[in-house]
């Protein structure tokens, strides 16, 4: 469904569990950058009206899941801490060119948190099926199934922004692209990385 490249090794949500503080703490702020993304994508491109609308509700939503999370650090006495850099979505930033069209650049933008998206429902995934903690293993399931809305949301207005066909093509390619930095990226001390 997700048309990922190169499928996560299960074996990462094993290491993942051993660093479940450091997956919690990145967590949170991956869906408080998801929710800046959905900002960013309203002021960026405000004549969007459908699109507005649905990263309005995207920003609630994220929002609540950062709580969310936030909640169950301070259940297990975790300290939120500074952010850090998320080394996978550096990486797959490079993928497109800087500049280009209006257009150009929304597609681009709306394919990369798609793909983001698409990633975090995969691990999602093995986090609820492989994870010992009932309760991590219930909430990681919730998550899943939001991810995988959130990524077809932000293909679908790719592809109604964009070029159909172009959209596609540039979808395939950063699939590719994404998959040798997935090769890199399998410690399990971060959502993606």
């Amino acid at each position: 469904m997700l048309g990922l490249k190169l499928p996560t090794d299960p074996r990462w949500a094993n290491i993942a569990e051993k660093n479940i503080s450091e997956i919690l703490i990145d967590h949170a702020y991956c869906e408080q950058k998801a929710a800046s993304t959905a900002i960013s994508l309203i002021v960026s491109f405000p004549e969007y009206e459908e699109l507005v609308t649905s990263m309005t509700e995207l920003v609630e939503e994220e929002m609540s899941h950062f709580k969310m999370v936030h909640n169950l650090l301070k259940e297990r006495n975790i300290q939120l801490g500074r952010d850090r850099k998320d080394e996978y979505v550096n990486q797959l930033l490079k993928f497109f060119p800087k500049g280009g069209s209006r257009t150009d650049q929304l597609v681009h933008r709306l394919l990369y948190a798609g793909l983001i998206e698409a990633r975090s429902c995969e691990r999602f995934r093995l986090l609820s099926e492989e994870l010992e903690d009932p309760k991590l293993r219930k909430f990681y399931r919730a998550l899943m199934i939001s991810e995988a809305n959130h990524y077809t949301m932000f293909l679908n207005f790719a592809r109604q922004y964009g070029e159909l066909e172009t959209v596609n093509r540039k979808w395939n390619e950063l699939l590719d692209f994404e998959a040798e930095i997935v090769k890199n990226f399998e410690e399990g001390k971060s959502v993606h990385g």
